[in-house]
């Protein structure tokens, strides 16, 4: 991930803060997009055949911190009064969102294995994952509504 997409993470958190969008909900997102770049990237490793000690886990510490460190520094993430269940509504919309995105490409798998390696439907490894991340935004609006 370079440094644009950091911003773009930072912007896009920015504008979601704007338009008023619950932290958690902004959080849930950016934690899928970095289960997703960590993906690409240990396989774009693999593909070419890089390999070091504790490689994969390096590469997802690598961009957790990427992420969170400048979130930090520009004090989006660490305020005080933006917490729910005492820890920063940012933080924990990043870890649930990485936990769905993980779990909703392991259903995907699993039911494409049960049904002879073919999808039940076009585009499911798409819509799983979507439709996991809109669910799990979908609670954080109810638990975060005033």
């Amino acid at each position: 991930m370079c440094s644009v997409c950091t911003v773009a993470i930072i912007g896009g958190v920015g504008l979601s803060r704007w338009l008023r969008v619950d932290d958690t909900i902004s959080g849930v997102w950016v934690g899928a997009f970095l289960v997703s770049i960590i993906y690409w990237t240990i396989s774009w490793l693999s593909r070419h055949k890089i390999k070091f000690f504790l490689r994969d886990f390096l590469t997802a510490i690598f961009y957790y911190i990427l992420v969170i460190w400048p979130l930090y520094s520009a004090k989006i993430i660490g305020h005080s009064l933006n917490k729910i269940f005492g820890v920063d509504k940012l933080v924990v919309g990043i870890f649930f969102g990485s936990i769905v995105f993980i779990f909703s490409i392991g259903l995907y798998f699993w039911l494409k294995k049960k049904n002879g390696g073919h999808a039940h439907f076009p585009f499911e490894k798409v819509a799983i994952p979507v439709v996991s991340l809109i669910l799990t935004s979908g609670i954080f609006f109810l638990i975060t509504k005033k």
